[in-house]
């Protein structure tokens, strides 16, 4: 069945806020949270919503093209607001965050990362659940507050994958209730903002569904009069786009679908350093064009995860509850890794993240492009003895630069040898007195080169006035 390009997308169904009670709760609400948010103090309130509509299944063909496969399936999901209590203290943004579930539960990535930014801001942060998994987890977790959650498979006699299983589920009805969520936000009558006037919704993901989304999805999400739906993404994944549903493949490596091109809106796509050799052949060149405006930023000197994303893992008996072993943040594995040392305590990525968003919110506010970044360095990239070109103290050379690779106290390492996730998980060597002396002299001056280097990358904006002034406290 052909897509239809004409008309806007439709408007979800919004129940809530869901009482919050003694014995009844969001999961993953941020009390909850093993470092703590204070969203009172910063003036915030946390709300959860159900969100229901009809959406469709897709095909998406290799030329690029989307098809429908079958259309009015229902679905009901669960949002977590946070938001500014007073409106007029109400930036107009809104960041939309698919949440991660990479250990089935909820898990907001991305809220980690900018969630201080987002509070100085005035912007609402706003989490979805969008995996049938996900939903399981929520209803073991609470199983009356949940009940109503379900993404109903509308061809569930369809059998795929090992086994040839069926499903009563269909994770394929996510685009819509993506497009559908942002639509709401933008129609100035949902429940889920009410009395705030939303002037920019984006999208901002730690895995790859956005890039299914902005490739495949976004060109049909119109509101009516044509505008997308979602005026920019945030993109801070490794991954590759996946299956536009559960019975398809996700684009083969070479496939040109991999690549995000030809988007009408800002696109920003971060790269941990631990990423880049695994993500090198779908490198892209930047592009201002008003079809196509995108940019890559590839992160020296940070691991695909830092402690940083597990400081905001829900406390360990939500996540028992939730059906999975609970972790501490400190070390959230079930194995040592080698070296065996602690989670690298480095604010690197953050940084960039946040530099990141900002330059994104320019970009669609004011029409100032974001900067572009050089590539990190790479010798063979491509092929199985890739490697990257580092500088003689042991860090990489290129890409989105920081205070602490320019002047450096340390090698910072992007993986680890051992199971499973040690390969992303990095660490740093800090550098021995003697070497400290030869590069900087004395203190004073070490300070006076942060201080230098701090000012410069705002200037070039790759850093926030926020984080910089955290930095120069830290020289000091």
């Amino acid at each position: 069945m052909a897509f239809a390009a004409a008309g806007a997308v439709a408007m979800p169904h919004v129940t809530g806020p869901i009482p919050t009670t003694a014995d009844s709760r969001p999961f993953m609400a941020a009390a909850r949270a093993q470092q703590v948010v204070d969203l009172a103090k910063a003036g915030y309130v946390e709300e959860e919503f159900f969100v229901s509509g009809d959406a469709s299944v897709y095909d998406w063909n290799g030329d690029g093209s989307l098809t429908i496969k079958i259309s009015g399936a229902s679905y009901t999901t669960r949002v977590l607001v946070r938001r500014p209590i007073d409106p007029s203290h109400f930036s107009g943004a809104v960041v939309v965050e698919p949440m991660n579930n990479a250990r089935v539960y909820d898990w907001a990535f991305i809220w980690a990362y900018l969630y201080e930014q987002l509070l100085s801001r005035g912007d609402v942060w706003i989490g979805v659940t969008h995996l049938p998994a996900a939903m399981t987890a929520l209803q073991r977790f609470d199983a009356n507050r949940y009940a109503p959650l379900a993404m109903k498979n509308p061809s569930p006699e369809e059998r795929c994958g090992r086994g040839g299983a069926a499903s009563d589920s269909e994770e394929g009805l996510r685009w819509d209730m993506f497009s559908q969520l942002g639509a709401a936000l933008k129609s100035g009558d949902s429940p889920l903002l009410g009395g705030f006037t939303v002037s920019r919704v984006y999208a901002a993901s730690h895995y790859g569904e956005l890039a299914t989304y902005v490739n495949a999805v976004h060109p049909h999400a119109r509101l009516a009069g044509g505008r997308p739906v979602y005026d920019g993404y945030l993109i801070k994944a490794n991954e590759d786009p996946l299956r536009i549903r559960r019975c398809a493949a996700a684009p083969a490596e070479g496939d040109a679908r991999q690549i995000t091109r030809n988007v009408d809106v800002p696109v920003i796509r971060m790269i941990a350093q631990g990423d880049v050799l695994d993500t090198f052949t779908r490198r892209r060149d930047d592009s201002d064009a008003p079809g196509d405006r995108f940019r890559l930023y590839e992160v020296a000197g940070a691991p695909h995860m830092d402690s940083i994303f597990y400081r905001h893992m829900p406390v360990i008996d939500d996540q028992v509850a939730a059906g999975q072993i609970g972790y501490l943040w400190h070390w959230p594995l079930a194995y040592r890794c080698d070296p065996d040392l602690p989670l690298l305590e480095s604010p690197i990525m953050r940084d960039a993240t946040n530099a990141a968003y900002a330059n994104l919110d320019r970009w669609v506010r004011d029409g100032r492009p974001a900067p572009r970044a050089a590539r990190i360095a790479v010798r063979d990239g491509g092929t199985p003895q890739a490697a990257f070109v580092n500088d003689a103290n042991g860090n990489v050379g290129g890409g989105v630069r920081s205070v602490y690779l320019d002047v450096p106290t340390a090698t910072y390492h992007v993986s680890r040898t051992g199971p499973m996730t040690c390969r992303s998980l990095g660490y740093k060597t800090p550098f021995e007195w003697p070497r400290l002396e030869a590069l900087h002299g004395s203190a004073k001056r070490y300070a006076a080169r942060v201080l230098e280097a701090a000012d410069r990358l705002v200037q070039e904006r790759w850093l926030t006035d926020a984080d910089a002034r955290r930095i120069r406290a830290e020289s000091r």
